[in-house]
Formats: C-alpha cells, structure tokens, sequence
C-alpha cells in the first residue's frame, strides 16, 4: 500500500454492481444520470436528484475531465448514504471539459457522504489519483472488458505501474 493509505481499500466503496461498461450514452449529463442510477439501485443514496444536482454544481464549478479520456466528477452531498464510486465507460466520446479538451470515454463518479468528505475523500481521490499517473494504467483502463476486470485494475497499486 502506499503510504498515507494504510487501512484504507478501494474495495470497500466500489463492487461490480456499481460498473457499467459501453454504455450507449451521448452526453456527459446522460453519463451522469446512469452512473447515479447505480448507485440509487444499490442503496447508496437517499436523495437521488439532490445528489444528481450537487454533481451538476460540481461539474460547472470546474473541469473535472483530467486528459486521456478520463473525467472523474464527484458529488459531496447529503443525499449520500455511504461513501461510494461508481464507474461507466462510454461506446461514444463525451463532450467534457478536460485538461487536454479532449472527449472522455472513462467516468469514475465519486458520491461522498458529509461525513466522509475529509478522510475517506482524500484517500479515495489519492489512490485514484495516483493511479491515473501512469499512461499504462490509463491504457489498462480503456482497455477493459468487464466489470471483474475493472475492479482488479481499481484494486492494484500504483506502485505496480511505472511509465
């Protein structure tokens, strides 16, 4: 593990019900509303739409497409439960603001809790953060098959990758 992230596993927050892949979305909002949908269908919202809008806000506080075809917006909002990530890959490329204004294909959404927001936020966007420093993890990630896959890709460490 790498340091500053000692008790802390990815796994606790994501699982293959909260990973869809090629989904047949066109816009960023439509990307948005699935990914939400996921994570209302597994219980980790109490407030869909005021979790669905705090995204929103998010989204046009700042870019949140970080380059290479990646976004990775987040909604810290009461209307979460449990802290939680939530992954969708798109068939068509999403119009984003992004660091490099390129299209994104990869969105990992973030729902925090209030009470979360600091410690498990922190650790959570750091890890994948860290991740996402490597091209070949990026590669790795748009190269994905199926939910399983995702997930053993989210669980590896950073240090596995080195460009």
């Amino acid at each position: 593990m790498a340091e500053g992230t000692q008790g802390f596993n990815i796994s606790n927050v994501i699982d293959e019900k909260l990973i869809a892949l090629d989904l047949d979305v066109n816009t960023k909002e439509e990307m948005l509303n699935a990914l939400t949908d996921l994570f209302e269908e597994q219980g980790k919202l109490n407030d869909r739409e005021g979790f669905f809008k705090d995204v929103m806000w998010r989204e046009g506080e700042g870019q949140t497409g970080i380059g290479m075809g990646v976004a990775i917006p987040h909604g810290k909002s009461a209307g979460v439960n449990e802290t939680a990530l939530a992954i969708g890959t798109s068939k068509n490329p999403l119009a984003w603001e992004s660091l490099d204004d390129e299209p994104v294909t990869v969105v990992i959404l973030f729902a925090v809790t209030e009470g979360d927001s600091d410690v498990v936020h922190l650790k959570l966007l750091q890890h994948v953060a860290m991740l996402l420093a490597h091209e070949s993890f990026v590669e790795k990630l748009h190269a994905v098959t199926s939910p399983q896959e995702m997930l053993a890709l989210l669980e590896s460490s950073p240090d596995d990758y080195d460009d």
